[in-house]
């Protein structure tokens, strides 16, 4: 386990970002997906960046507030506040009030982080400090960016944002922007398309299609069953490079070889991790299978940066997917996946609006998203791409140890692959853990 440093943060007091020009003053409908309960948390990101000799003289922390200032007047709607109306509609009153920016210095340099290079970051308060009253879903500010210089000229860049107004891949979308801004673009190469109305409810709204992603299991009787005891909740993360990849595919059917590293990953993990919570065999289980509608269909435009995700859910009990070869999880993801039409997504979000909002199924739930496509380790202020982009943490979300990602990650040999931050009971951690290096030593030369 990764033990904590102890160094020195100091920081400005946090302030207000806004626009460099004047920007609509106007509300705008988040669509009928965003408002969902599910999306109703703040999700923390972190970038590492090493020192660039050419860069001599910038400083990190001016050129990248410059280039967010310069940002929000083409994503001007994140310098406002959501607001909620009738029925739990979310709506975005553009005030231009500004995100909140804090500028730090730390006495402490990237060689002395190396171990810590991935989530769970232990120092993550100190590198991305929750500003008192910031961190509300309505009216507070949609994001909060902290840059640290460190002793050795390299920077940390953390961001927090609002979940209901963006996915991974529109918050990839936006860093890119301020990336381009900051290496002295005009404007983004690629400019922000807000459509929400294109995942809005039909009128009038009908569910026609089954979606147990959302079924409401009784929580009343079975509240240990969203993921066990959370009192003594841990996290860790795993890193799987062409070798564990390699070690896990060599279990699979011919049939199954095309199947992706992220699949294959998740449906290994959730495997392992059924096991190791040690729950009853009979007891469902949900693996909730994140879509990419952006990708799944041609209707969404370069630019829109909502989010844009379906969840269909593959369902199984503990005792077959534990005793069941990994073939078999991959063939209910498959299914799953399958289920995405245009009729589905439809009739998702009408569900919406017809079941006020609600969260997904979190009892024996699971969700893993796909961010090794996302590109935040691309982002490049100017000083080269991140040494690490992506997720603070594997613990997101409204239930700890429900939501996890797949990563992409070069580990200290330089292996590329991809890291899993997990967050489970303590004792389910130790039995993962455990599982995980039998499976991988039977099998390694």
């Amino acid at each position: 386990m990764v033990t904590a440093l102890v160094f020195k943060v100091e920081r400005c007091q946090s302030e207000l970002v806004v626009p460099t020009k004047p920007t609509p003053q106007e509300w705008k409908q988040l669509s009928d997906i965003d408002d969902q309960e599910s999306f109703r948390f703040q999700v923390p990101m972190i970038q590492f960046y090493r020192n660039n000799p050419s860069m001599e003289g910038k400083d990190p922390v001016k050129v990248i507030k410059e280039a967010v200032a310069r940002t929000l007047v083409f994503y001007y709607p994140f310098a406002g506040r959501i607001r909620e109306g009738f029925g739990r509609k979310l709506f975005v009153e553009c005030t231009g009030e500004g995100i909140l920016f804090t500028e730090a210095n730390a006495d402490v340099t990237l060689e002395q982080l190396e171990n810590s290079l991935q989530p769970p970051y232990p120092y993550i308060d100190e590198l991305l400090y929750n500003v008192p009253n910031s961190d509300g879903i309505l009216d507070s500010p949609l994001l909060l960016i902290q840059v640290t210089r460190l002793n050795c000229g390299g920077f940390i860049c953390a961001v927090r944002f609002n979940h209901v107004m963006t996915d991974g891949f529109g918050m990839a979308q936006f860093m890119m922007a301020i990336a381009e801004m900051a290496r002295g673009d005009l404007a983004p190469s690629i400019l922000p398309v807000w459509q929400r109305d294109l995942l809005s409810a039909r009128d009038p709204p009908r569910v026609t299609c089954q979606h147990p992603e959302y079924d409401q299991v009784d929580h009343d009787n079975d509240i240990e069953g969203t993921m066990i005891p959370f009192n003594n909740m841990t996290q860790r993360s795993f890193f799987f490079g062409p070798t564990e990849l390699s070690i896990i595919r060599e279990t699979l059917l011919t049939h199954f070889h095309n199947c992706s590293s992220y699949e294959l990953l998740t449906i290994f993990i959730w495997r392992l991790r059924t096991i190791a919570l040690q729950l009853s065999q009979d007891e469902e289980l949900r693996l909730l299978c994140l879509v990419n509608l952006r990708t799944k269909f041609n209707f969404f435009p370069l630019g829109y940066y909502g989010n844009a995700f379906a969840l269909p859910a593959a369902l199984t009990t503990v005792g077959k997917l534990a005793q069941n070869h990994i073939g078999y999880g991959i063939e209910l993801v498959e299914k799953a996946k399958a289920k995405v039409t245009e009729e589905y997504m439809k009739s998702m979000v009408d569900l919406m609006v017809m079941k006020g909002r609600p969260h997904f199924s979190v009892v024996r739930s699971l969700l893993v998203a796909d961010l090794t496509e996302a590109g935040f380790e691309e982002v490049d202020y100017g000083w080269g791409k991140a040494i690490y982009g992506g997720p603070a943490s594997g613990g997101v979300g409204l239930v700890p140890g429900l939501i996890s990602f797949c990563v992409p990650f070069k580990n200290r040999n330089g292996e590329k692959g991809i890291v899993v931050p997990l967050c489970l009971p303590a004792p389910a951690m130790e039995r993962f853990v455990a599982e995980l290096d039998a499976l991988m030593n039977i099998r390694t030369p």
